[in-house]
């Protein structure tokens, strides 16, 4: 970069846009653990009772319209705060991305709901990305859809997640655009974002050198894996938009789409509320770990 444009060796990165850098020889840490607790001050709550997880396993969230309203403008700006905290946390984007749907007119237990995160994030400030240095290049893939999750309007809801090896380098949670008939159709659908996603990361990799030739999609959906292989069953599929069934042409190409069991599918934790052991179990694997 110095032989492109005009630059200063100011020293090694420590702190870059709210995020905090700590090199070391075998790898580099990465976390916001600053940016945590200057929100916590800045909402007046710094000393509020930790909890172990970000939302419980059993809340299902709607509009509540029979509940007392509370300051949008607040409400707001914690979702705010919070959207930006998810660049280093994926363990709080799918309960921050639900918290969002209902900015319009937030309720009492909404605020609750956003409390609970912010509880959360006081007993786990310090979480960090860990990459180690001598890592593979190998990506590849996991996609899960929660079907019909939505309390309010029964879309589904999707997320994915891209991992280098073994670090966790892109994820996502976001609910569909429409209602689907099935599991297999939601996964179907979801399936074409999450393979648009790796073939972005696959051409950003090229660009520095870097080919990579088969990439695994691993869902837990039978239906959805053999829909991308038997060409016979799309007759009874026209209602599933035109745009979606790329996924089937990559397929026959150099990527590969695998099964994996329920238990080993890491996109669960952006797809629905997880209990204590299943969602700190998913939170190792996907790399995150303490650092002071």
């Amino acid at each position: 970069m110095q032989g492109e444009f005009e630059m200063s060796m100011m020293g090694v990165l420590s702190f870059f846009l709210g995020l905090q850098i700590k090199q070391r020889k075998d790898g580099t840490f990465i976390n916001q653990a600053k940016y945590v607790n200057d929100m916590l001050k800045k909402f007046g709550l710094e000393n509020i009772k930790p909890h172990a997880t970000p939302m419980s396993s059993s809340i299902k969230l709607d509009k509540d319209e029979g509940c007392k309203c509370v300051d949008s403008k607040l409400y707001r700006s914690m979702i705010g705060s919070l959207l930006y905290l998810t660049a280093s946390r994926p363990d709080i984007m799918f309960s921050v991305c639900l918290c969002t749907r209902f900015q319009a007119s937030p309720r009492e237990s909404h605020l609750v709901a956003i409390k609970r995160i912010f509880r959360y994030l006081r007993d786990t400030p310090n979480l960090s990305f860990w990459y180690p240095k001598d890592s593979s290049f190998s990506l590849h893939a996991y996609l899960d859809v929660d079907y019909g999750g939505c309390k309010i309007d029964r879309e589904s809801t999707y997320g994915t997640c891209q991992i280098l090896s073994i670090m966790l380098v892109s994820w996502f949670s976001k609910k569909q655009n429409s209602v689907t008939l099935s599991t297999t159709e939601a996964e179907y659908i979801s399936l074409g974002s999450c393979c648009a996603q790796v073939l972005w990361m696959k051409q950003q990799l090229l660009h520095y050198g870097v080919e990579v030739e088969t990439i695994p999609l691993r869902c837990d959906n039978t239906s959805a894996i053999c829909l991308t292989k038997n060409p016979i069953q799309h007759s009874r599929t026209k209602h599933i938009e035109i745009r979606h069934h790329f996924i089937k042409d990559n397929m026959l190409k150099k990527d590969v789409l695998e099964y994996v069991d329920t238990l080993n599918q890491l996109a669960d934790i952006f797809t629905k509320p997880l209990d204590k052991e299943r969602f700190w179990t998913l939170m190792r694997v996907l790399g995150l770990t303490s650092f002071s």
